[in-house]
């Protein structure tokens, strides 16, 4: 970004030109002083002391708008212009009503360099010092109207455009932040994902491939057929993986209770599903969250609880919330302990929050048991 604002340090040379070219338009007031130093017939020593002073209080006005950002203190900014305007009025009244002008950049610098709540007071009280220099100086009331709106105007202009580009700031940080936020819960997605379809259709690829090696070479038709169903496998991982990534996969709850009977039959487990698979009227993303669940539940009763039994049930409930769809898995086994879920009930108990659902883990006296709920509409 090349561009600067006010109440910005500039950063690079581009960024400090483009500053210096800003400023030095308001360099234009400065003619009045330049002028009678060449034409007010001052002598020579009164030239050179009021060069002198004019050089001095250009360098104190540059420094103090490019020092501007920096981390300084109100305090030391009050400090700087009270310098400038101590050097406005010592300019004024000894030299004469043309250094009035000096004031309209002690405003202009006071607007710039404080924040609102300070600068609308510094710029009214620069305007009000302008205002009584100028009643001091011979011929000053002449110059106070066409200097006094400008002060007034420049100063509380330059508060506007500095709130203005910090609010320029603050929503170009807060939009990065979103998008942060975006690319962060599209890699939770996307690890959710290939967590729980990898560690399914892993989980199932190794007990096929255990069976065929247990049936070569007594039965090698039996392990041809397990070798099938490898390959078979493998595809749809692949096709799974690649619509995980492009974020389009959506699983189906029949579809997964089919592949659950084919996991848990070939890990010899015995296996009950419900005859009855009551969707009407239940939204996609609950059957979603539902379907998830039960490939996460039949992927750790494969791999981790040594079951030889699960019963996979199905129903509708009315809750004080409303209607709700319950999936509840239950085996046999040694299971998990639910006070220390891994990384796919963790995934887990997130998809079904987003679809405004719930996850339940407990140890029963002779097993595991996983219940999740979803809201559903009411069936037509």
């Amino acid at each position: 970004m090349n561009s600067v604002g006010i109440g910005q340090r500039p950063r690079t040379r581009r960024q400090k030109a483009v500053k210096l070219l800003w400023m030095s338009i308001w360099l234009a007031y400065l003619s009045a002083p330049i002028s009678d130093l060449l034409h007010g017939g001052h002598s020579p020593g009164v030239r050179v002391l009021g060069a002198i002073g004019l050089l001095a209080f250009v360098a104190w006005y540059f420094t103090l708008i490019f020092r501007t950002g920096r981390g300084e203190s109100n305090a030391l900014v009050l400090g700087s212009l009270a310098v400038l305007a101590t050097q406005s009025a010592v300019l004024a009244l000894t030299l004469g009503r043309e250094w009035l002008v000096l004031f309209v950049y002690v405003s202009i610098s006071s607007g710039a360099a404080l924040p609102f709540r300070l600068a609308r007071w510094s710029v009214p009280v620069a305007s009000a010092l302008l205002t009584a220099i100028a009643f001091l100086v011979p011929g000053g009331r002449a110059y106070l109207a066409g200097l006094l709106l400008p002060a007034l105007l420049g100063g509380f202009s330059m508060t506007g455009i500095r709130q203005l580009i910090r609010t320029t700031v603050e929503l170009r940080e807060a939009r990065a932040a979103v998008a942060q936020l975006a690319a962060n819960e599209e890699r939770l997605r996307l690890a959710r994902d290939l967590h729980d379809l990898l560690g399914h259709s892993l989980s199932l690829i190794t007990l096929k491939s255990e069976l065929a090696g247990r049936m070569l070479p007594a039965h090698p038709d039996r392990a041809a057929q397990q070798i099938a169903d490898i390959e078979q496998v493998s595809r749809q991982a692949l096709v799974d993986v690649r619509e995980a990534v492009t974020g389009y996969r959506r699983p189906r709850l029949v579809a997964e209770l089919a592949g659950a009977q084919v996991a848990l039959k070939a890990a010899g487990v015995e296996v009950r599903l419900p005859e009855d698979v009551p969707l009407d009227g239940v939204p996609e993303e609950s059957e979603s969250a539902l379907a998830w669940a039960l490939r996460e539940a039949v992927t750790n009763v494969v791999r981790h609880s040594g079951a030889g039994r699960c019963a996979v049930d199905l129903v509708r409930r009315q809750t004080l919330d409303g209607p709700t769809l319950e999936l509840s898995v239950e085996d046999n086994g040694s299971g998990d302990s639910p006070g220390t879920p891994g990384n796919g009930l963790t995934g887990l108990t997130e998809r079904l929050a987003k679809a405004g659902g719930t996850l339940e883990t407990t140890c029963t006296r002779h097993g595991f048991r996983l219940v999740a709920r979803v809201p559903v509409g009411s069936a037509p």
